[in-house]
């Protein structure tokens, strides 16, 4: 039984394959309504401008699909939305407007199926212009645990929750009011990241892996 086990054990490497391990986990897209802005009554155009899917980047709470954007660029604001914002949509945050999207749903897709554990969301909560941080966060429908931002400061929320494993999860962002904003800049996942279905050689690799090992099982009996 050991020696078998030591045998599976050096045809793994040669599989490319490792022991899971928590980490950063990078969408391969998301989908979502684009942020709103002036058509809706902002200062400034909170767009998802960057956004590299199909949909309308530069039209309030159109379909955005396929793409990655403002929210997965590993960029996360520095400050407040009314220091980085502008006319032409650009700034770091996309935006959300309750009278016109009542709780944004953002589906994030994957490439594999990773078994995501926590998720990071950098936002702001500075009230300035009725901007404020969700009252909570569904992951796939379910409320998800978070300590709140300080009132009148940016920042990270960590939410946790009941681990999930698939290609794509539904993120919720409740409004506290239909009268506020919400603005978010950034959003990572964190977790064990999924095991991509072998290529055939592979297969073919590892199907001779275990014949050697069942021949030296033979010897050694």
């Amino acid at each position: 039984m050991k020696l078998k086990i030591l045998g599976l054990l050096a045809v793994v490497p040669m599989l490319g394959l490792s022991p899971a391990r928590a980490a950063l986990i990078a969408p391969l897209s998301y989908d979502m309504n684009n942020g709103h802005g002036q058509a809706s009554g902002g200062s400034f155009n909170y767009w998802d401008k960057s956004y590299t899917g199909s949909g309308g980047t530069t039209i309030d709470d159109a379909p955005l699909s396929g793409g990655v954007g403002d929210l997965t660029d590993g960029i996360a604001a520095s400050d407040p939305w009314f220091n980085v914002e502008n006319g032409a949509g650009t700034g770091p945050y996309v935006g959300w407007y309750g009278l016109v999207r009542t709780n944004p749903i953002i589906q994030f897709n994957f490439a594999d199926t990773p078994t995501i554990s926590q998720i990071s969301v950098h936002l702001d909560n500075s009230l300035a212009g009725g901007v404020f941080q969700p009252l909570a966060f569904l992951v796939n429908g379910n409320a998800w645990s978070f300590t709140p931002l300080v009132s009148g400061t940016i920042g990270w929320i960590t939410l946790t929750g009941t681990a999930v494993t698939g290609n794509s999860l539904s993120l919720t962002l409740v409004h506290q009011a239909s009268s506020n904003w919400i603005f978010v800049s950034e959003v990572q996942f964190e977790g064990t990241p999924g095991t991509p279905v072998p290529e055939p050689g592979t297969l073919a690799l590892l199907g001779l892996g275990l014949l050697g090992l069942s021949m030296t099982r033979r010897k050694a009996a």
